[in-house]
C-alpha cells in the first residue's frame, strides 16, 4: 500500500508573513499556518498545489540567475499567452522585481513570452505562457 504524501516546495525568508501573502495574492491562493510547525506557512491554490513559506531569521536572498546561465530551483507560474503583460503587471504591484526577460520569437508584438523575477525576498520565479 502507498502511503498518502504531499510534496511542498518550501522558500525560506525573514518575513513568512509578508512572502506568503505575495504569492497568494499573485496566485489567487490561501494561506494558513502549517499544522504542527509554527514557522511555517502553506499557501494552497485551487488546484491544491501547496507553496510552504518558512521562518528563517538569517535568509540571505538567492543570487540567480548566475552569470553561469545555471537557473538554480525557481518557481514557474504558467498563464495563457494574452495574460502575460497583465500578470507581469500583477507581480510587480506586488513586490516582484523584475531580472530578466526571453524573446523566443512567438509573439507578433515581439514581446518576451519568458519572464524571470526575484520575490520580495530575492527567490526566483519564472511567468511563461503555457
Amino acid at each position: 500500500m502507498t502511503i498518502p504524501k504531499t510534496p511542498v516546495v518550501v522558500l525560506d525568508t525573514a518575513e513568512p508573513e509578508r512572502l506568503a501573502r505575495f504569492y497568494a495574492d499573485l496566485l489567487g491562493a490561501t494561506t494558513r499556518p502549517a499544522p504542527n510547525d509554527v514557522d511555517l506557512l502553506l499557501v494552497t491554490g485551487d488546484s491544491g498545489t501547496v507553496l510552504g513559506v518558512r521562518r528563517d531569521p538569517g535568509h540571505l536572498p538567492p543570487s540567480w540567475p548566475l552569470p553561469e546561465g545555471s537557473q538554480q530551483a525557481h518557481l514557474r507560474i504558467l498563464v495563457r499567452p494574452e495574460h502575460l503583460d497583465e500578470t507581469e503587471r500583477e507581480a510587480v504591484a506586488l513586490g516582484a522585481r523584475p531580472v530578466a526577460a526571453e524573446d523566443d520569437g512567438t509573439r507578433p508584438d515581439n514581446r518576451t513570452t519568458l519572464r524571470r523575477y526575484a520575490d520580495p525576498a530575492g527567490h526566483a520565479f519564472v511567468v511563461c505562457a503555457g
